[in-house]
């Protein structure tokens, strides 16, 4: 995993990745700007209805601004990676094809390409799939709160697999039909996690979080042929 993540930061400035990290980017920062622009219409409306319901309230505006803050940093850090992860699964396959032609030329001339419609797919399940499960383990994650580190180490451990089923399957649609995909995670799930996890740290690390996903998608591409040819 070392050596897929040096092969994967030396090809980081190659034209197609870049390309993709600057597509990713914008767009990931465009879908952010859009929620707190809503959020910032939506408290507004919120504390003049609430004004207006206690017949005047002269620190409705300040409220509105104070509480749009704290939410738009509250939905930064719950829902980046989710964003982040979806946005990338539109453009993984440039970045694996990118891969794959430098360094697996075999496999990339045998690849077939996925389908924009299932990326997109693709991506908006892996966003719905990590929402879902930590908004299910959310008691668990409050429980542990009293250890110290149980929260934070129950949060990492299954936002890495979690990550790491999705960068997989970025790879693996381009080289096998859908129905092998299940065993194929079951064979994998060691090496997938190991992936998920540098992800995830890369995904908590400010600035470093921007470039975390395009490096995650060259790095599961390495992590997938190399798997296969130790098959």
């Amino acid at each position: 995993m070392i050596q897929a993540f040096f092969l994967s930061l030396g090809q980081l400035f190659d034209r197609p990745i870049l390309a993709v990290f600057v597509k990713s980017v914008l767009l990931t920062l465009v879908l952010f700007a859009a929620a707190s622009i809503g959020l910032w219409f939506g408290m507004h409306a919120l504390a003049d209805g609430i004004s207006a319901w206690l017949g005047g309230w002269s620190g409705s505006e300040a409220f509105a601004d104070i509480t749009t803050i704290l939410l738009v940093i509250l939905f930064h850090w719950l829902m980046f990676r989710a964003i982040a992860v979806a946005v990338i699964g539109i453009f993984a396959d440039e970045v694996v094809a990118a891969v794959e032609k430098k360094h697996y030329p075999g496999a990339h001339a045998q690849a077939i390409d996925v389908p924009l419609g299932r990326s997109i797919a693709m991506g908006l399940g892996s966003a719905v799939r990590l929402l879902a499960i930590n908004l299910l383990l959310s008691p668990l994650y409050l429980i542990l709160l009293v250890t110290g580190v149980g929260t934070a180490l129950a949060f990492f451990l299954v936002n890495s697999w979690l990550l790491g089923r999705d960068l997989g399957d970025m790879v693996a649609a381009r080289h096998m039909p859908r129905g092998e995909l299940r065993g194929w995670r079951r064979r994998t799930s060691i090496g997938r996690f190991t992936l998920g996890a540098v992800g995830t740290g890369l995904l908590l690390v400010p600035i470093l979080n921007l470039v975390a996903p395009v490096l995650g998608a060259a790095m599961a591409t390495h992590a997938f042929h190399r798997g296969r040819r130790a098959q």
